[in-house]
């Protein structure tokens, strides 16, 4: 009772907070915001030092900074390691937002804006948390260290090294992450599983320069046409990915688990929540099992030729697309580079040269749901939000959580407050300021926990 008078007495210092840290455009796969990364970065540092946490400094990588600060008790309590994005995906396209997508909005109860749910909203839970304990309690049970970096949404490549080089900073016995979502309000989910990703860019080049397509037409291959060509062979009619090789390491969902994580996925909520007519993919498995158990392509762009009002008739010099795989559990980056590379030049048709580059990837992710860190989460969710939490296997990727994991030897908990309906990446992100009070009541209740 104590601790939700606090957070109803503070709330309005908790979201005016966010807001300032929202309103700034970090995005950090436009080089035009380095700046707004810079300044991002520079509030986080004085946030952390306003709440009470020590040894807070800005690292230098080779990229964006990361900010770091802790507060350490004692050698003998348990130390977590909270780790937070706060760089976010671009905003376009634009005109689809009902408000600027960098001016945070409130209405019916929840805040629109680029980053809200993804990661800014879900990090600052727990830095509310933090300061519940330092300016509230004035001592914190545990040892707890934040670690908020900036390039996630373009594959936190520098983010293995840095992590290699302050082993010993970053000790901790759990890392804790919310970066992914509920099943609904009061309906709480642990992620027990994340798929990786690779992602490609593939140019496809004919002529020297844009040709003459009545000249030329029928004489040369088209490069759009042959990239359609190659396009069509990376997938069957029903989803399954046509690379040789791709499912050889798949794991295998046992009957226990593949029931556990059937129960909360239905083609009525996915029809619901994208709003299509129909469903698709591998017919053999369930939805579930679609985005969370196997590997999935989706092609993110295309480009190539003449696309605007009008006619003009020419066969393009250069024509390319980006694609990306999601990959499962003992299924590696380079093995899956290396398979696509191989199946890309084989499928590629004559006439045309390709080149295929990988711009960033991530390991896949996997922990037992019924370890005791994992267990105690489920007891503070239930507590908090009136219902059992399910665990799930989620589709997306946190490709810092299987860095943690090889290079500090921890497992990390995946403990979400965002909802299904936050269109992350899209127009009009959002966060229900319920999510994020609530969320600050279970994130100073599992601290608590973490004590036993």
């Amino acid at each position: 009772m104590e601790l939700r008078k606090y957070i109803e007495k503070n709330k309005g210092r908790i979201i005016d907070n966010l807001k300032e840290i929202l309103a700034i455009p970090s995005i950090s796969t436009l080089p035009n915001h380095k700046d707004d990364i810079r300044k991002c970065a520079e509030w986080l540092e004085k946030y952390m030092k306003d709440i009470g946490l020590d040894n807070v400094q800005s690292f230098k990588t080779l990229g964006n900074p990361v900010v770091y600060g802790e507060k350490i008790v004692s050698e003998n309590v348990p130390t977590v390691l909270v780790y937070g994005h706060y760089d976010v995906q671009p905003a376009e396209p634009i005109s689809e937002w009902t408000n600027p997508p960098f001016e945070p909005t409130i209405k019916d109860n929840k805040i629109f804006s680029r980053g809200s749910a993804d990661d800014k909203g879900q990090f600052m839970i727990h830095l509310a948390a933090a300061e519940y304990y330092l300016k509230n309690e004035k001592k914190i049970p545990i040892n707890i260290k934040f670690f908020i970096e900036g390039e996630e949404e373009v594959g936190s490549s520098n983010l293995p090294k840095f992590i290699t080089d302050h082993k010993d900073l970053l000790k901790a016995d759990y890392a804790l992450i919310s970066d992914s979502h509920m099943l609904a309000e009061n309906k709480p989910a642990i992620d027990y599983g994340l798929r990786g990703l690779a992602y490609f860019e593939i140019e496809v080049t004919g002529p020297k320069q844009d040709v003459h397509s009545g000249l030329y037409g029928g004489a040369i291959q088209n490069p759009i046409n042959a990239l359609a060509l190659i396009i069509s062979k990376l997938k069957d009619e029903n989803g399954k990915i046509l690379i040789p090789g791709i499912y050889d390491k798949v794991r295998k969902v046992g009957k226990e688990e593949r029931e556990m994580i059937r129960q909360h996925l239905t083609e009525e909520d996915v029809k619901k929540e994208t709003g299509v007519k129909q469903t698709y993919g591998e017919e053999k498995y369930h939805l579930a099992e679609r985005v969370g158990a196997r590997p999935s392509l989706d092609i993110h762009g295309i480009w190539g030729g003449f696309a605007g009002e009008g006619a003009k008739t020419i066969i393009p010099s250069k024509a390319g697309c980006k694609v990306s795989i999601r990959i499962v559990p003992d299924l590696k980056v380079k093995e899956v580079e290396e398979m696509f590379l191989s199946y890309i030049d084989n499928i590629t048709p004559n006439g045309v040269e390709v080149k295929v580059k990988l711009l960033n990837g991530g390991e896949a992710y996997l922990l037992d749901f019924r370890k005791p860190i994992m267990q105690g989460a489920s007891k503070v969710l239930k507590e908090v939000f009136g219902n059992e939490p399910v665990f799930l296997l989620s589709g997306g990727s946190i490709p810092i959580t299987e860095v943690i994991k090889t290079n500090l030897g921890i497992d990390t908990v995946l403990m979400g407050f965002g909802l299904p309906d936050d269109n992350l990446h899209g127009p009009n992100e959002k966060m229900n300021l319920n999510q994020i009070l609530k969320g600050i009541e279970a994130s100073v209740k599992f601290i608590q926990e973490m004590t036993k």
